[in-house]
């Protein structure tokens, strides 16, 4: 919603200043179309010739991240919380009984009480293979934690591509507007004989493609990408939460100890507090009794 009204906002903001200051928006209907054709058309061409088809499928995707926001919300991180809870006392409790759990995690009674979380396989991947990871007794936790490190931070860059290829159009935008409008220019000249008033409209014709590159770029295209990165990182804070609660479980710090770690390093406006969190996990342990 918030993407949407800013969108309103820059074209209200915009075309209202102009047309308070006495301008016309005749000139620029007129040519819009035309160069919205060249200049949006150039800047597709391009972005499908800079790209292979996964990133532009997944660009696309990301789009819809500018108006929905972040995936994780507050109630998921208390969730993962929870279930990592389940996952580190039970394997702790009986090592034999968390194999079946880890290995078909989609038969699981665990996995199945939280569908959101089940449903991504990038936090199934990282739960269930570090925790078989313990089961096979790896001696040098280290090691551990540095594959889940490499491990995110390859998730984290494949996950900005779309940002990238956002920024990169962005980039190349203005450009696009420059040379829309020296076709303008050389469509003047060719008119050259005609009365000051038609050239008049020419030139402002052959301007509004100027306008219109720098108008996409900064006031459209860099916000997407820009605001694609923001959600994209804080997404990746979740990935990094099952990092941190698996690492010190590793180091055979104290179940609960684990979740607290987890919960300090959840985002603060998604952090739940210690005795939400508490009561959460009242609620898991009598369930499970």
């Amino acid at each position: 919603m918030l993407g949407i009204i800013g969108i309103v906002v820059v074209f209200v903001m915009v075309f209202g200043g102009y047309l308070a200051a006495g301008g016309k928006l005749g000139i620029i209907i007129k040519a819009l179309p035309f160069e919205f054709m060249m200049i949006g058309g150039a800047a597709v061409g391009t972005f499908m010739v800079a790209n292979d088809g996964a990133t532009i499928k997944h660009t696309l995707k990301d789009v819809g991240k500018v108006f929905k926001g972040a995936k994780w919300k507050s109630e998921d991180y208390r969730d993962l919380l929870c279930l990592l809870f389940e996952l580190i006392r039970l394997a702790r409790q009986n090592p034999v009984a968390i194999e079946e759990h880890i290995e078909s995690p989609s038969e699981s009674d665990i996995f199945t009480k939280y569908p959101k979380l089940s449903a991504d396989k990038y936090a199934l991947e990282l739960i269930c293979d570090t925790m078989r990871s313990v089961s096979m007794n790896y001696d040098d936790p280290h090691q551990v934690e540095e594959v889940l490190d490499k491990r995110i931070d390859a998730m984290g860059h494949h996950a900005q591509h779309s940002s990238h290829a956002l920024q990169t159009v962005a980039d190349a935008l203005p450009a696009l507007g420059i040379v829309a409008a020296v076709l303008g220019v050389i469509k003047t000249m060719a008119s050259i004989d005609q009365p000051p008033e038609v050239l008049g409209k020419l030139i402002g014709g052959a301007l509004v493609g100027t306008f219109l590159g720098i108008f996409l770029a900064y006031c459209l295209a860099a916000p997407f990408a820009g605001k694609v990165k923001a959600v994209v990182d804080e997404d990746m804070q979740f990935y990094q939460l099952i990092r941190e609660v698996l690492v010190a479980n590793l180091h055979n710090h104290a179940t609960n100890i684990c979740i607290e770690v987890g919960r300090q390093n959840t985002p603060s406006h998604h952090r739940p507090s210690f005795e939400d969190l508490e009561e959460a996990l009242k609620s898991v342990k009598q369930e499970a009794a």
